[in-house]
């Protein structure tokens, strides 16, 4: 991009469209779609440092299933490239990398700060970055920024601009494209926020938010997860209360449900790289400002230990049968964070079926939703091709949407536990749920 603050307040279409050309740095669950939505309108070359990934999108093939041959087909303005030099001529960088938490639950921010570091040695005055990432309110400004302007030498709000749009996708949804939900946008000056949100809008069919600032727009993104990681930790707590009552939760549920007001959030696994992450990004925020949060670590606390007591249930359940636990067998159904996405990222099912290694349990996972080898890199776990009906045990972990045309009749034998995570096995099959 170039041109002055002032020329950027200039309707998008009648003076920046001939010299928009957008790089989208990471091709994951929110890049490739995001740069494909661009692509309607717009010059775009997504890059990623994954080659095989880059050449499988090259053959119009995306493992994540976020988008189609036929979409990748049809986005003729949309190249690929793991080559940085190839970005240079780009005037708009848009940010859409992983930023997960490390093994102390601290935000991790490597790949975030890699990218900034690439842009900055490319970076040209009139440039616009902006970021998708989701962090802690100030991470642009007080992290990204820094390595911009070291890298290139630019001047902050003078020679280059910032933007914050939050991703917004979900995964495996294909009624809910990135086009067809909302998009907050923000600006590091009045001008540029006009611009990021007339930017969005040409290809957000939903429509946009402009946020008041960079920080307010960070902020929605993590208050945005971690008001449902909070909902479901209240369910999950009200489902090992009723555990201990003997009362079946979701009956509980249903009757609470008939009230129209009633917030109809279900107990489960919370996993993934969004809900479960995304909290200690704010907690860690809090912390630095003197300020420690108790509803939100309360709810980390509640389902962090919901795959413990899955596996402890299903054991007790299986005693009750008159199983012997030590080298009995248990199908783990479903391997993914979320029903019908590939993504094994912070899968919470890993957890159970560690649990029920430590019993002496043999576990086969069956999920043909996952690509084997992503599982084998990234958990270690080889899943099975075939089922059998010689298992003292079941876990209902995903619900995949062909999991619910399973014939559990054929699928158990009489003395076969069924633990229903997801409470999609009819009720008079299953032996346990949440």
């Amino acid at each position: 991009m170039s041109g002055t603050p002032n020329q950027i307040n200039t309707s998008l279409h009648e003076y920046f469209l001939d010299k928009i050309q957008i790089a989208v740095i990471g091709l994951g669950y929110v890049g490739l779609p995001l740069a494909v939505a661009l692509s309607q309108k717009y010059l775009t070359i997504g890059f990623d440092t994954d080659h095989q990934r880059i050449t499988e999108l090259e053959s119009y093939v995306d493992s994540t299933n976020e988008v189609t041959t036929l979409e990748l087909e049809k986005a003729t303005n949309l190249k690929f490239t793991y080559n940085s030099d190839l970005i240079r001529s780009c005037t708009i960088y848009i940010v859409a990398v992983p930023t997960p938490i490390d093994a102390f639950k601290r935000p991790e921010l490597s790949y975030l700060l890699a990218a900034s570091r690439t842009i900055g040695q490319m970076l040209k005055k009139g440039d616009l970055v902006i970021y998708e990432s989701t962090v802690y309110p100030g991470c642009t400004e007080e992290d990204c920024v820094p390595v911009l302007v070291e890298e290139s030498g630019l001047q902050y709000n003078q020679d280059f601009f910032c933007g914050y749009s939050p991703e917004r996708i979900n995964p495996g949804d294909p009624t809910r494209p990135v086009t067809a939900i909302k998009k907050v946008t923000s600006g590091s000056t009045p001008e540029i926020a006009e611009f990021v949100d007339q930017l969005y809008r040409s290809v957000i069919t939903a429509g946009t938010f402009k946020a008041a600032s960079i920080k307010v727009a960070e902020a929605s993104k993590a208050i945005e997860n971690a008001q449902r990681d909070v909902n479901i930790s209240f369910m999950n707590e009200l489902a090992l209360l009723f555990d201990r009552l003997g009362i079946d939760t979701q009956e509980v549920l249903e009757a609470a449900s008939t009230k129209w007001n009633f917030l109809n959030f279900r107990p489960g696994l919370v996993g993934g790289h969004c809900i479960s992450v995304d909290p200690y990004y704010l907690l860690y925020k809090a912390e630095s400002v003197g300020y420690y949060p108790e509803v939100l670590l309360s709810g980390r606390r509640i389902n962090d230990q919901m795959s413990i007591f899955i596996a402890n249930k299903l054991v007790k359940l299986m005693i009750k049968k008159g199983h012997r636990i030590e080298g009995s067998r248990v199908l783990i159904l479903g391997i993914t964070y979320k029903e019908n996405c590939p993504d094994v990222r912070n899968s919470k099912v890993v957890d159970i079926i560690k649990e029920l290694t430590d019993y002496g349990i043999i576990t086969d996972v069956w999920d043909p939703v996952a690509s084997p080898t992503e599982v084998k890199k990234q958990l270690n776990i080889e899943l099975i091709t075939q089922l059998d009906s010689q298992y003292e045990a079941i876990v209902l972990a995903v619900s995949h949407n062909l999991f619910h045309s399973l014939d559990w009749e054929n699928l158990k034998n009489p003395n076969t536990v069924i633990f229903d995570v997801k409470n999609i096995v009819p009720k008079n099959l299953s032996s346990g749920r949440l």
